[in-house]
């Protein structure tokens, strides 16, 4: 069995891993056009999940602008 280390924090990552999930809520809100019942559903749910995920990357992102700021990065 393997022991999983997570990577370093790359500051840069986080941006790339912000703009991704906004392209894929925006994808997946052009998708709800067509979808229904179950499929709508988890959807919406996805969404829900990715818009906290946003909410924590941009302020994952703008506390490291400020440590950057402040001399601490």
């Amino acid at each position: 069995m393997s022991i999983h280390k997570p990577g370093p924090n790359d500051s840069a990552s986080n941006k790339n891993r912000l703009k991704k999930t906004i392209n894929n809520m925006e994808a997946a809100e052009e998708a709800m056009e067509f979808a229904e019942g179950k499929e709508l559903a988890a959807i919406k749910e996805k969404n829900a999940r990715r818009e906290e995920s946003i909410e924590g990357l941009r302020a994952e992102i703008l506390a490291e602008a400020k440590s950057r700021i402040n001399g601490y990065l």
